[in-house]
């Protein structure tokens, strides 16, 4: 199994790797590996965890201008490819159209033996694909679905394929899973234990929102969807801060109205809850793995005052900051 990806023009490879049979077979390592991309292509990294059945790569990247790329792959694999941020496609022989990715986009596709091209463009390119083996992923696909059915016949027939030719909107479910995984600290089987059981999750939410009627799809515009998505970065990315909503709205160039219903639409709550979870994940995070106090993280998660922050967390948890910082039994 080897997969080669590098540059036609300057002729230097970027990647190279010829993948353990712990790919297919069941003997419970688990191997990772980063590469660093450098100039004159751009700046980041790009990380690889490979145990039995399958493979997690997940980059984020600065670049310099447009990339474009070429691959070669030996074996077959069902990929679900996340994009994340930034734009990418792909031409290969084994498919009739380019197959292109935006920002906050996914699907699954069945690759067999590819050989063509890719074309990166964006200042910040931010992907997450997960490749399953074949016969691996098919114990997962039900069985109740033409669609579903249509794929597991190309991958028996070895037709490259999407799964379905439209690509489906991130969900927060899924953001939340893709987090776990790239933030999993743990080791060794404790680690390839976790990330099974994370991909088998992701997977699911995927095909459920597959097996979901298309048709009925999203009444934002395009350019409103990319908006919210831009509110949830701005969030994530800015704890500390105390915002309004019409102030949220107004960065991103919208109002009040089409981000509170476009939100509730995309991620099925509300702004603010939304911020409230994901400053108090990342409070119960410091208070365990930090030597930070209380007031400290608190200030960190944009509560000036620490009671506040006290009460908000305990009404999320059920247990008060102290505890788990001292490790007070629940």
């Amino acid at each position: 199994m080897t997969l080669r990806v590098y540059d036609d023009k300057i002729g230097g490879t970027l990647i190279e790797r010829k993948y353990p049979d712990v790919y297919f077979l069941n003997d419970g390592d688990i191997r990772e590996c980063i590469t660093h991309l450098k100039p004159p292509y751009g700046k980041g990294f790009y990380h690889e965890i490979c145990f039995d059945n399958v493979h997690i790569g997940f980059g984020n990247v600065s670049l310099q201008h447009r990339i474009l790329l070429y691959f070669e792959a030996d074996f077959d694999s069902v990929e679900m490819h996340f994009s994340l941020k930034g734009k990418s496609s792909a031409l290969s022989e084994n498919f009739k159209n380019r197959v292109s990715f935006e920002s906050y986009q996914h699907n699954i596709i069945y690759a067999h033996q590819m050989c063509g091209q890719m074309e990166f463009d964006g200042q910040e390119m931010q992907i997450l694909e997960i490749n399953l083996a074949p016969e691996f992923f098919k114990k997962f696909l039900p069985e109740d679905s033409e669609l579903f059915n249509m794929f597991r016949n190309s991958i028996e027939k070895k037709h490259s394929c999407l799964i379905n030719p439209d690509h489906q909107r991130i969900n927060l479910e899924m953001y939340q899973i893709m987090n776990d995984i790239i933030h999993c600290d743990r080791k060794g089987v404790f680690k390839r234990i976790y990330l099974e059981a994370k991909v088998a999750e992701l997977l699911l939410l995927q095909l459920e929102q597959l097996f979901k009627d298309e048709s009925s799809g999203s009444s934002l515009l395009k350019k409103d969807e990319e908006k919210i998505y831009a509110v949830r970065d701005f969030i994530v990315n800015n704890l500390h801060q105390n915002c309004s909503l019409i102030d949220l709205a107004h960065q991103v160039g919208t109002n009040e109205f089409t981000l509170k219903k476009g939100f509730k639409e995309l991620f099925g709550t509300t702004v603010f809850n939304f911020w409230n979870d994901v400053k108090m994940e990342q409070a119960k995070k410091m208070l365990l793995e930090s030597d930070l106090n209380i007031n400290e993280i608190s200030e960190l998660v944009g509560y000036k005052n620490p009671r506040h922050f006290s009460t908000a967390f305990k009404r999320k948890y059920n247990l008060v900051p102290s505890k788990i910082k001292t490790g007070t039994p629940h």
